[in-house]
């Protein structure tokens, strides 16, 4: 470990995710923070979790942790929201270790009040350490993030292209929120296009090369912000596509939301509208992520 900073620590905050299906429930109330949740959510959120088996969300969560720490040379930790490890523990854990200030990164790129907002009042409310906390509001136009996001748009769309004998169309997505958070002037509806944007360009797509959409709505009541992905698919239908290429940039590592939601539930929706589908690669453990992060760390370092 760096003897230059002995006592700054590097904290990746995260949403978390249950580690089987039994665990759903208790997982749905930590996110409700108690509040009931109907049966009907719960069965359904474990067929999905059932479907691919568990989530692989903390493991790789925490690989890139490791990655970092290695690469930035100081003591890193995870702290997830709705799931073990809870961020409380994890600041117990950073306290033992006598780190007196806290360079903190949420896995969301974007800046949302409803995930990197909420990660920062946990922060807030169970940070009784006595250390200083250095939190890093949004991320999302890093040029190293771009970069690893459009490598893996260019391995994943050239194979779809080669394989289908034309271009195929882009969609881009990122995690839906409700609709209220985007009206009370939250900044993430306007962070994802600018990071999908930002690596359509550097991919070299053309502007009519991609469209953007908003996956993954919620079960609750109200509005959710859209366009959803299905009225996309069936935009690139009417146009004349007989397939699609989806790539998140809104998520930072397989978990539910890719591997169920576009990889099982897009991919059947697209089949029903007679168009084939294909999705980029998750960063997980690309060496350009861990780069972007270390960067992060090294800007506030100095």
């Amino acid at each position: 470990m760096s003897s230059a900073k002995p006592r700054t620590g590097v904290l990746l905050l995260g949403h978390g995710s249950p580690d089987s299906v039994d665990e759903v429930p208790e997982f749905l109330r930590n996110i409700t923070r108690g509040r009931p949740v109907p049966l009907a959510v719960i069965e359904e959120v474990k067929r999905r979790y059932g479907a691919i088996g568990r989530s692989p969300l903390t493991s790789w969560t925490l690989t890139q942790r490791d990655q970092l720490q290695a690469r930035a040379g100081l003591h890193s930790y995870v702290g997830m929201r709705n799931w073990k490890p809870f961020i409380a523990d994890t600041l117990n854990v950073m306290k033992a270790d006598a780190i007196e200030r806290a360079i903190v990164i949420c896995m969301a790129p974007q800046n949302s009040r409803t995930s990197v907002g909420l990660y920062r009042v946990a922060l807030g409310r169970e940070n009784c350490q006595p250390f200083a906390i250095d939190f890093i509001e949004s991320w999302h136009d890093h040029p190293l993030l771009i970069r690893a996001f459009a490598e893996k748009l260019q391995h994943g769309r050239k194979a779809a292209c080669n394989e289908l004998g034309s271009k195929v169309p882009v969609i881009f997505t990122a995690h839906s929120v409700p609709l209220g958070t985007i009206t009370d002037g939250d900044p993430y509806e306007k962070q994802t296009k600018e990071t999908a944007a930002l690596v359509a360009q550097e991919a070299g797509l053309d502007e009519s090369d991609w469209l953007f959409a908003f996956q993954s709505q919620g079960m609750s009541d109200g509005e959710w912000l859209g366009p959803t992905v299905e009225h996309t698919i069936k935009r690139l239908k009417a146009r004349g596509n007989s397939a699609v290429f989806i790539q998140p940039i809104g998520f930072v590592c397989d978990h539910v939301e890719v591997l169920y939601d576009i990889d099982i539930g897009f991919k059947q929706f697209a089949a029903e509208q007679g168009l084939r589908l294909w999705r980029a690669e998750s960063l997980n453990d690309s060496p350009l992520l861990t780069a972007a992060l270390a960067d992060l760390v090294q800007s506030r370092l100095q």
